[in-house]
């Protein structure tokens, strides 16, 4: 049995992670506002570089682009998306679940897959496990950019338009909310262009110099705002997260507290009494003497 000395030792080394857990808490909570900022700020640009796309391939079905070309799938690209640190609940082994389980849907299609890890946590994992890595991007944070993130993109889009992947998508976590967070797998590569949708309008727009050279530009754009609209979102994601998990780490701590001084208070009472006995029992003996 556990002497009140040890108790009250656990105790206090409970309270110094509980401060440690609490004051993470904070942290993430003050961060959290700033990536979800950030990532709503982000949203509108992605959402209408791909809507400006989207009428320029209608209105251009004769123009191709690299980037458009649809082929008959035989190797996949992934970029996986993942934060740098732990301590964010279960927000990086979801996407670890979630690739898994696109890796072996590919797997039963005799598919082979080529990835692009960015954040350490998917470095570490697909170093473990294996895979074919054909780039990383590490050290993600507040402060990346999308100049960060082009020499990952670059080598998927050019495995791409060199035929060595027909596809390219884009594995994250999606911010729904504050409470929930959860993976999503998006394409990146080739660009569709619906054709038989309905408009409600025919309009377009003037161009200069050209369609053509505009799509060029707007495709390599849309790439990057897409990818880089994921690492906002997975951001968001984490500091989310990491508060969350903190608060309950903080709360199972107080609980954890409030056992231990129940044990405390115990042993202390169990104790007081023995002591009590031996008084009342070596009083009787002295007068029994």
């Amino acid at each position: 049995m556990a002497t009140s000395r040890d108790i009250r030792t656990k105790i206090s080394g409970i309270k110094n992670i509980q401060k440690i857990t609490r004051a993470m808490q904070m942290v993430a909570a003050s961060k959290m506002k700033k990536t979800k900022d950030r990532m709503f700020a982000s949203r509108p640009y992605a959402e209408k570089i791909h809507q400006v796309i989207t009428h320029l391939g209608r209105t251009n079905p004769e123009y191709r682009h690299p980037f458009m070309q649809v082929r008959t799938a035989k190797r996949v690209g992934y970029i996986v998306m993942t934060t740098d640190r732990g301590l964010c609940g279960a927000l990086n082994l979801n996407i670890f679940k979630k690739m898994l389980i696109e890796l072996k849907q590919l797997k039963a299609q005799n598919l082979e897959a080529d990835l692009c890890l960015v954040g350490d946590k998917a470095d570490s994992f697909f170093r473990s496990i294996g895979g074919s890595v054909v780039a990383k991007a590490n050290h993600i944070d507040n402060d990346t950019g999308v100049k960060d993130l082009i020499g990952a993109v670059k080598t998927m889009s050019d495995l791409f338009v060199k035929g060595k992947v027909d596809s390219v998508y884009v594995c994250y976590s999606k911010f729904i909310n504050t409470m929930v967070q959860k993976p999503d797998v998006i394409q990146l590569l080739p660009v569709t262009v619906s054709h038989t949708e309905k408009r409600e309008y025919i309009w377009d727009y003037l161009y200069e110099p050209n369609p053509q050279e505009l799509l060029d530009g707007l495709l390599r754009r849309h790439l990057e705002a897409q990818v880089y609209q994921s690492v906002v979102e997975t951001l968001a994601c984490e500091q989310s997260a990491r508060m969350i998990s903190m608060k309950n780490a903080t709360e199972n701590a107080a609980k954890l507290i409030d056992d231990l001084k129940l044990s405390y208070n115990k042993v202390r009472q169990a104790t007081i009494t023995t002591e009590l006995t031996e008084i009342v029992s070596g009083a009787q003996a002295i007068e029994g003497g």
